[in-house]
């Protein structure tokens, strides 16, 4: 693959590829029929996880211990042929193994008498509905009728197959194995009375159940941001077994920073139409988003430019000469704006006229890649289906009673352009909605719909309505931000994580970097000396291994069928070069197929003056790699080895790390976290975060109290901010206290400017602290960790353990850090920097009997 996978996107990959291996084989074993799903939210990256898939099935993978399928044969369906092309394209994008070659969309034309294995084979509804030549075949009536006049003579050669017979003719052959991708798979089994929908329900039915001779494809995958009705429909498949069902967790998605953080939404407090003034902010806010991107662009030297687009959503049935003053006033107010900077994505595709102004038609998968276009105007259309990662900025005409279509367009609009995060700056983290139709009951709506995630959308971690920008606070001092740039925080670690993976990984983007341009070589020469160690270390057990490898021990079972005795004698005969072979490549899952080779090529170069001798030795060294790798404690050996080499660069070089691009200093961070425990990077200064103004209670609304101090604060100096009161008891006493300079509440959406402690309950997770206070003394700028912490969550005890041991590694970042809580209406404090305080609350089985015991002392 060209990327990183994410961590969840690696244990889909994992997943799905343990259902297709077991689907495969029940197939070709019972001719068993099977299907699961794979279910993540949009923004997740599903066509990513699917080339992955793909490319493992094609050619596998050792780091999923996947053999290669060479019978596998996919079709991809969906009712789109715009979203094949750009799946099409995603795939040829993500994966650097499967060739443009092997990725067919099938026309009209198409006619084959079979599917072709390794291939991809992308199909839609209209392809297989009942007018299509593929299902038809040759009409000659229909030729004629379409040749008017013109040659009347000309007759194409008759379709030899229709696609049903390709389908089934692939299905029958036993050295094929057809896999059936749904994409959307949700959208293909809805009972719906409308025509189009129906006709796409009785195709995808037929593709799964068989119909009038055509069998049932073997293998149904169905992919889908929501897969509940597919999964319904499975179940009452006719003869088909369910595999688990694949689940990505949103939480994880969000905490991956490939959608976007923020979600603001802008709208009118008065009753009278302001939809002149809330169309200059949408275009400001686009040209503001312009600007910012740029600025980043040229700061980051080699990062992409984004080009922000605004979508102008306008009802159904628009008025154009309306649409026309609009445009005229986005020129209006924003001067520099080029011409042909509009296009639509209406159901007309001609060329629209807008008053005095002649908008284009453009098809909705190609705006992403239409970096001109600044403006899109549409309909509803584009709700599902679509999604445009540079549009940053919405303004919608509809009225209040459109609240899903809003809502699901939004949900298009939620991935960040750059497939990442940008550091501390909440304005290029978010997506931007204006309502200048829905009063702010609507937009509440509009909110709850978004969090409830309904179909599969996608959720930022925060929903705004009408926030303020803060930036940092002109009073807090240089001194603090330096204090808290310095502060360790923690990543999720990753389940399946491979440390001789992440070394190789960081060493070619460290020679990349020309950091340490020698590093691959000095990867690889570690290991080679490691392994080296370990033979001279454990030579009577490799050597006991040798054995097994160069022998083929068997039994041989002499039945007297006269005298009905049985006689067993052992035998052994010479391991031939197939066996070694065999030993060996089991032996590459251990090492990685690059390490075995330069391994091998380690043992065996002192024998090249003579291929005849150099052959023989590299017949030896295979004995021994595969040797070394039946020793039972040679991966914990070598992924120590791995660990302690990732973790020595790292401190080496961390500062020219610091003094890349985001972009680089992103791919550092992921290879870091492909580990299996918690890793340590530094906070950020966050440049731009929006905050809540006031917040809705019932039908009235009030705004949220306004604070000092703060490292963030609105341009008079405040912070909006929402506690409650035991939090306010918190923030007096704190900045009451000697030394104060300043407090910072701690973001609970992840990001580089959010302090993340992991702890473990059932598997590792993240507490994000609620205060950072800053003051100073005799020893300079300190920093304090202040956690309200309640008692009567059930992770309540395993969050505490994992505060003791962050504290225990990073104790000295800090002068206080305590945990605290209300007990009979008084605050209690944990002194977390205690050893004996750490002592207890490992070993507790309640967090309240621990702020209940002399342990605890009350917060003055």
């Amino acid at each position: 693959m060209k990327f990183i996978l994410k961590d969840y996107q690696s244990e889909a990959v994992l997943e799905s590829l343990k259902n297709l291996g077991k689907a495969r084989k029940r197939w070709q074993l019972e001719k068993d029929n099977h299907a699961f799903s794979l279910t993540a939210i949009t923004g997740a990256g599903k066509t990513v996880m699917a080339a992955a898939t793909f490319e493992a099935m094609f050619y596998g993978n050792d780091e999923y211990d996947f053999d290669a399928d060479p019978s596998a044969v996919v079709i991809w369906f969906s009712d789109d042929p715009s979203l094949n092309k750009q799946t099409c394209f995603r795939i040829m994008e993500a994966s650097d193994k499967i060739n443009h070659t092997d990725l067919v969309i099938i026309e009209n034309t198409f006619n084959q008498p079979k599917l072709e294995a390794g291939k991809i084979y992308f199909l839609n509804t209209q392809k297989l509905n009942k007018k299509s030549l593929l299902v038809r075949g040759f009409d000659q009536e229909e030729r004629e009728l379409q040749a008017g006049g013109l040659l009347p003579e000309t007759r194409p050669d008759l379709r030899a197959y229709t696609i049903w017979d390709t389908i089934k003719n692939t299905i029958e052959d036993s050295d094929l194995t057809l896999y059936l991708v749904l994409d959307e798979a949700h959208r293909g089994m809805k009972d719906d009375k409308a025509a189009e929908i129906k006709e796409r329900s009785t195709i995808v039915q037929r593709l799964i159940n068989g119909q009038s001779g055509v069998p049932a494809i073997p293998i149904v995958w169905g992919i889908s941001a929501t897969a509940e009705r597919f999964n319904t429909a499975m179940e009452a498949a006719k003869n088909r077994s369910l595999l688990p069902n694949v689940q990505v967790d949103p939480k994880k998605v969000q905490e991956s920073g490939l959608i976007k953080d923020t979600l603001v939404i802008d709208s009118p407090l008065q009753t009278e139409d302001v939809t002149s003034v809330l169309l200059r902010r949408a275009t400001t806010k686009l040209k503001e988003s312009t600007q910012l991107w740029k600025e980043y662009a040229n700061q980051q030297n080699d990062s992409e430019l984004v080009q922000p687009l605004m979508v102008f959503q306008v009802p159904n049935t628009p008025d154009h000469d309306e649409i026309g003053r609009q445009i005229e006033l986005i020129y209006e107010t924003w001067p520099e704006l080029q011409k042909g900077s509009f296009a639509h994505v209406f159901g007309e595709h001609t060329t629209q006229t807008f008053g005095g102004f002649s908008v284009p038609h453009i098809s909705p998968e190609r705006v992403q890649e239409s970096g001109g276009i600044k403006v899109l105007i549409a309909k509803d259309a584009i709700s599902t289906g679509w999604d445009c990662p540079r549009a940053e900025v919405m303004i919608s005409f509809r009225s209040a009673t459109d609240k899903t279509h809003i809502t699901q367009l939004l949900g298009r609009m939620i991935r960040a352009p750059l497939a990442r995060r940008i550091p501390g700056n909440d304005i290029l983290n978010s997506v931007i909605c204006i309502l200048p139709k829905f009063n702010l009951k609507a937009v509440q709506e509009v909110v709850d719909l978004i969090n409830e995630g309904k179909e599969g959308s996608a959720s930022p971690s925060r929903v705004l309505i009408n926030p303020v920008e803060t930036k940092p606070n002109n009073i807090i001092p240089t001194s603090v931000w330096d204090r808290f740039e310095s502060l360790p925080s923690q990543s999720r670690p990753q389940k399946h994580a491979k440390p001789i993976k992440r070394l190789t990984a960081l060493a070619h983007e460290l020679a990349s970097d020309k950091i340490l341009l020698d590093a691959s070589s000095s990867a690889y020469g570690a290991l080679h000396g490691a392994l080296d160690t370990f033979v001279i270390h454990n030579r009577e057990k490799i050597e006991e291994r040798k054995k097994n490898v160069n022998q083929v021990d068997g039994l041989t079972i002499i039945a007297n069928l006269k005298t009905k005795q049985t006689e067993v004698y052992n035998f052994s005969e010479e391991s031939d070069e197939l066996v070694i072979q065999e030993l060996y490549l089991r032996a590459t899952k251990i090492l990685s197929p690059a390490i075995a080779k330069s391994y091998l090529e380690h043992l065996a170069k002192n024998s090249k003056s003579d291929d005849e001798e150099y052959f023989e030795a590299l017949i030896s060294a295979k004995v021994t790699v595969a040797s070394i790798c039946l020793v039972s404690e040679i991966q914990s050996y070598l992924d120590q080895i791995s660990n302690e080499i990732v973790s020595k660069w790292i401190k080496s070089y961390q500062v020219k790390i610091d003094h890349l691009s985001d972009e680089r200093k992103e791919t550092y961070l992921q290879i870091l976290q492909m580990s299996t425990e918690p890793q340590d990077f530094h906070l950020e200064k966050p440049v731009i975060q929006f905050e809540m103004q006031t917040i809705r209670e019932g039908e009235r609304e009030r705004n949220i109290p306004l604070y000092s101090n703060h490292l963030l604060s609105s341009e008079d100096g405040k912070f909006p901010c929402q506690l409650n009161e035991w939090e306010q008891r918190v923030l007096s006493i704190e900045m009451n206290k000697d030394g104060f300079i300043g407090w910072y509440r701690n973001p609970q959406q992840p990001g580089p400017s959010t302090l993340g402690i992991a702890y473990f309950e059932d598997e590792y997770k993240i507490l994000r602290p609620d205060f950072l206070f800053f003051g100073k003394n005799d020893d300079g700028v300190y920093a304090d960790i202040i956690d309200p912490h309640g008692t009567h969550l059930s992770d309540a005890l395993p969050k505490l353990q994992g505060f003791v041991i962050y504290t225990r590694k990073f104790a000295n970042h800090y002068r206080r850090i305590e945990a605290l809580a209300e007990i009979d209406q008084q605050l209690r404090i944990l002194d977390l920097k205690d050893p004996n305080v750490q002592a207890a609350i490992l070993s507790a089985e309640s967090s309240k009997e621990l702020f209940s015991s002399p342990l605890a002392k009350d917060y003055l």
